[in-house]
């Protein structure tokens, strides 16, 4: 993995967490998604005017990848409505990298070398040290509902990284991709919102639409950056690096919900530090 590769990971790890950030401020979760969706599909539209459309091989991989990202937000949107900020988020991400690096290896033919292995373990350490120290330093104890909705959305999150991964390299246009997935994805959640709530819907969304926009121009961006690093790196150390955004989580946790950080998270913290300079090695 290049410097670049990892900035653009950096970068997508520090948006992905302001997005969800956001999207945990806005107490009703459908409204809150709603918006980051629909926001996400009218972004996606837009690009698609000036992006080349994707090679015909991708479109599998787009509709599957759609599917998962549903899924995934409504795990997310659970996660949130049962359990705080700095408890589920870190769970729901810190999941995910072991999980894409086994996928990977099975159904993409990609086994990291010594150094990206031995990165993505020491990253992953620190992940689930953040993801423990969560749980313990809000000082309560996560409804057992909660913990499931948020390893179910890493889950998630490892399905449709390893299916993007594949998806985008065949596209041919990593701005198409985003595009389209964007567009597919983004009509699914506004569509049940509209139906459980129909007339009342467009009044309880008026108050917050600029954060929820803001949250979708968010999404966007940063999972743009992801797509476009997995088109020059394995999927295993990316999905690694780009789940450091649960530092980011931890400290936007610790600054506006009042959560504590600690110095376990701080070590925790080190040691992803560690990891992406293992993993930077491999370049």
């Amino acid at each position: 993995m290049t410097p670049l590769v990892a900035m653009a990971v950096l970068a997508a790890a520090i948006t992905h967490a302001s997005w969800n950030a956001i999207a945990h401020a806005i107490r009703d979760q459908l409204l809150s998604f709603t918006l980051i969706s629909g926001g996400g599909a009218l972004i996606g539209a837009l690009l698609a005017c000036f992006a080349p459309l994707p090679a015909a091989g991708a479109w599998p991989f787009l509709l599957v990848s759609a599917a998962l990202h549903v899924a995934y937000m409504l795990l997310l949107m659970r996660s949130f409505t049962l359990g705080d900020f700095g408890q589920m988020y870190p769970i729901a991400r810190g999941t995910a990298p072991l999980v894409v690096t086994v996928l990977a290896a099975v159904f993409v033919g990609e086994r990291p070398d010594g150094w990206a292995t031995a990165g993505v373990a020491v990253a992953s350490a620190g992940l689930v040290g953040l993801a423990l120290w969560g749980i313990r330093g809000s000082g309560k104890r996560p409804h057992g509902p909660a913990v499931l909705a948020a390893l179910a959305t890493g889950l998630a999150i490892a399905g449709y990284t390893t299916v993007d991964g594949v998806g985008v390299r065949a596209s041919g246009t990593p701005l198409g991709y985003i595009a389209w997935l964007m567009i597919l994805e983004g009509v699914a959640i506004p569509a049940y919102a509209f139906w459980r709530r129909r007339g009342q819907l467009v009044g309880q969304l008026t108050p917050f639409a600029a954060r929820g926009l803001l949250g979708a121009a968010l999404s966007v961006s940063a999972y743009g950056l992801v797509l476009w690093a997995q088109t020059k790196a394995p999927l295993a150390p990316i999905a690694a690096l780009r789940e450091s955004s649960i530092i980011v989580g931890a400290a936007i946790g610790t600054l506006f919900f009042k959560e504590r950080f600690g110095a376990p998270r701080i070590a925790a913290a080190g040691l992803m530090v560690v990891g992406i300079g293992l993993m930077l090695h491999t370049s």
